[in-house]
């Protein structure tokens, strides 16, 4: 009887270890787990296909690697584009990742969205710093979606003035001169009737200040009248022409095909994100 009560005992404890130990497993497993920036990731898509060298966007690198290593790991990147910087190749990989979900259009720009970045990571590595870019609303009679309305509604603030649109966001094929910018999300143009120069420039800071890279464009520049054109930085409804904007913005050009230096007032460059976190 003895004998029977120890064996019993050391199965129970054998068992007890075997529980505990799984789940120290699982623990240290989950602790491990690498942590997507996806602020940084979306960042870093933007700017590093407009680079000219292999530079890394500063604070993405090990998030950049953990997608990649993910996107390896399903045989759509060669380890050598394993390297932390999110460049057209990282892009296209991407890409195919959210085509593969069954993503089209907008959806699957290459640019990582918070439901293909979570599903990406599932037993892989966990998500912060989400970014959504909300359902699309109406303003001035057309679409944006709403992280781009509370930023211009917070331009305004600051400006303490009214901003109407001459162009909204989602508007593909709309505007033939906006060569595809406004195709996606995040994507506006400021009306500047009546404003004086100096007015321009500081709507053009005000939207800066908020997360946009913002330009004032004259007829000068192209078949346009003057007003300004806005994109919501790290938005991921944006289409590649409005990606690579942003990407020309970070590094210092006026974002026109002819990638000529900023004409813009000067203001540290921020996200949305980045300007709420301060305010």
């Amino acid at each position: 009887m003895k004998t029977k009560m120890k064996t019993q005992g050391a199965i129970t404890a054998l068992a007890t270890f075997a529980v505990l130990g799984s789940l120290t497993l699982n623990a240290t497993q989950a602790a491990a787990a690498p942590v997507v920036n996806m602020e940084a990731t979306v960042l870093a898509a933007q700017i590093d296909p407009r680079r000219a060298d292999d530079t890394l966007t500063p604070g993405a690198k090990d998030s950049v690697l953990a997608v990649e290593k993910a996107l390896q790991a399903r045989n759509l990147l060669d380890a050598q584009w394993v390297d932390g910087y999110f460049g057209t190749t990282t892009i296209k990989a991407y890409a195919a990742y959210q085509r593969s979900l069954g993503y089209t259009g907008l959806a699957a720009n290459g640019l990582p969205g918070a439901s293909s970045l979570a599903s990406l990571g599932q037993g892989r590595f966990t998500v912060s710093h989400v970014i959504k870019p909300g359902s699309k609303v109406q303003r001035d009679g057309y679409v944006v979606n709403t992280r781009t309305q509370a930023m211009l509604t917070e331009a305004e603030r600051v400006l303490g003035r009214r901003l109407k649109l001459d162009q909204g966001s989602y508007n593909p094929g709309g505007d033939p001169t906006s060569a595809g910018t406004h195709d996606g999300g995040g994507v506006v143009d400021i009306n500047v009737d009546g404003m004086s120069a100096d007015t321009r420039t500081a709507v053009a800071r005000a939207l800066r200040q908020v997360g946009f890279a913002a330009w004032v464009r004259s007829p000068a520049q192209g078949q346009w009248p003057w007003h300004i054109h806005a994109v919501a930085i790290n938005d991921t409804d944006q289409s590649t022409q409005a990606q690579n904007q942003v990407g020309d913005y970070y590094l210092g050009m006026n974002g026109l095909g002819n990638r000529r230096p900023d004409d813009g007032p000067r203001v540290p460059i921020k996200t949305w994100e980045d300007y709420q976190r301060a305010h």
